[in-house]
């Protein structure tokens, strides 16, 4: 068992209970009940903040398989969506200058890349 890919499994499963949880009820309600904003747009980004839910837990599951189950480049796959994602996040910071605790993505993300990178090594 690859304990560096358990921590980043677990990280990974914070990250999903945060975001559907807590960005469920700040972020996904006040979006659905925004009626100043078009219905199918709004629809839409409801739909990819479902398509978001869902990759969440399929990163968690995914290194917590590799963490039994050798398996380097789907730990590599999780490992540059979590840059990738971590780098958007920052990228809207600098973008639209806000405090990057006013969106926090992109250290829950950096600290899976980072457990996933030491499971690797």
């Amino acid at each position: 068992m690859n304990s560096w890919l358990v921590a980043a499994a677990l990280a990974a499963f914070a990250t999903f209970v945060i975001h559907a949880v807590v960005g469920g009820r700040l972020i996904a309600g006040p979006l659905l009940a925004a009626r100043d904003l078009a219905r199918i747009p709004r629809l839409t980004a409801y739909y990819c903040w479902h398509m978001v839910t869902i990759l969440l837990l399929a990163m968690a599951l995914a290194l917590a398989w590799a963490a039994r189950h050798e398996n380097p480049p789907l730990v590599a796959l999780v490992l540059l969506l979590a840059v990738a994602f971590s780098a958007l996040s920052l990228g809207l910071v600098a973008a639209y200058r806000v405090s990057p605790w006013q969106l926090p993505q992109w250290s829950l993300f950096l600290l899976v890349a980072v457990l996933s990178g030491l499971g690797l090594a």
